[in-house]
Order: structure tokens, then C-alpha cells, then sequence
């Protein structure tokens, strides 16, 4: 692994990408950039990446035909060349598999997944929360193994999601059209005490 001198890093707009960049390269942290500002998490360990397997093995057979689920995909905030999101899951045109980009219009989402580490705070799953629906990303599932909950926003207006229903482990979750599927959260696994990411 390479070694950046991360204190010689100068985040400043314009070169937020290129910092980031450096940062996932020498660290192995996953970065992403909200708002203007650099957000770092940790490599997911087993109980969120149990989360995200689960709910991507019921989306794949259910989805329909020119769509496909991603990781590790990256999301763009139109208009600021700085902005971007990297979700646990995306639905997104299956032409992605042979596009040169390596950010996707937020406008092509289909549906964005957000599992929520057991560190983050509420303001910083509100702030994230709303950068989704400024970029104009129309569904957006959250699920929080902390508590075992989850959160399906649509209708982005005005910088803030309209529509907001919210339920625990156990109860489906209604994805609007075009997924004619209800997903199951019975078998979602919760954190337990002193859990990480």
C-alpha cells in the first residue's frame, strides 16, 4: 500500500475528488464527499455487509428487465463537481456494466440503499439523507441495524423528501413502482453491544 502524506493533502474545492482519491488509495477508507465536505467510513464488517447481501438477493430475481443492483457505485450531485455519494446498493440501468464513468446520474437511480454504521450520528443520516434528495435520488431505503428499523423516503422536493414511511425488522418494506417486490426484513441482522460498522 502506498503511503500519502495526509497532512500535505489541501482540501479546498476543485480538488476534493483528487483528495478523496488519495485517501481510499492509502487508507483503504471508503470516501465520499457530502455537502463539501470529506466523509470517511471504514470497510463494512459482517453484520452490515449481512444486511446489504440480504436485501440484494431479493432485489436481483425481482427487479425489472434493463436494471441491475450495484456496490460500490458511485453517485454524482448534479451542478458541483465536488459532490458525490457512494451508497451500499444502487439500481441502475444494467448499461452501467459498460460505462467508462465511474459516477452515475442520480436521475438513473432506480433505488438507493444506505445501511447505517453503528458510529453515525442522527444529523449526519439527516444531512445524507437530504444530499440524496437534492441530487434527486427518488427512492432511498435506509435500514438501521442499530435499532432495527428502516426508513423508505420518495417524492424529492425542495431539497427534503415528501414521503416517508417508516417500520422495524419483520415488517415489509412496499418499494413503489417500477419494483413489484416487498421486501422482507424479518431476517435482517441487528447490531449487537459494541458492534462496529
Amino acid at each position: 500500500m502506498s503511503v500519502v502524506p495526509l497532512l500535505r493533502l489541501r482540501p479546498r474545492p476543485g480538488n476534493l475528488r483528487e483528495v478523496a482519491e488519495k485517501i481510499e488509495d492509502a487508507t483503504g477508507l471508503r470516501v465520499q464527499i457530502l455537502g463539501g465536505s470529506l466523509v470517511m467510513s471504514p470497510t463494512p464488517r459482517g453484520k452490515h455487509a449481512g444486511v446489504i447481501r440480504r436485501l440484494r438477493a431479493q432485489l436481483e430475481p425481482a427487479i425489472p428487465s434493463g436494471l441491475a443492483v450495484y456496490e460500490v457505485s458511485s453517485v454524482a450531485m448534479p451542478d458541483d463537481a465536488d459532490d458525490y455519494a457512494t451508497p451500499d446498493l444502487i439500481v441502475l440501468p444494467d448499461a452501467w456494466d459498460d460505462d467508462d464513468n465511474w459516477l452515475a446520474d442520480p436521475a438513473d437511480a432506480g433505488l438507493v440503499v444506505e445501511v447505517i454504521s453503528q458510529s453515525e450520528k442522527a444529523r449526519d443520516i439527516s444531512q445524507k439523507n437530504d444530499w440524496y434528495a437534492v441530487a434527486g435520488v427518488g427512492v432511498l431505503l435506509v435500514v438501521d441495524p442499530r435499532h432495527g428499523t428502516w426508513a423508505l423516503h420518495t417524492a424529492p422536493r425542495d431539497g427534503r423528501y415528501q414521503d416517508t414511511k417508516r417500520g422495524k425488522n419483520g415488517e415489509e418494506v412496499p418499494l413503489p413502482a417500477p419494483f413489484a417486490l416487498d421486501l422482507a426484513t424479518d431476517e435482517l441482522p441487528v447490531y449487537g453491544p459494541g458492534g462496529g460498522r
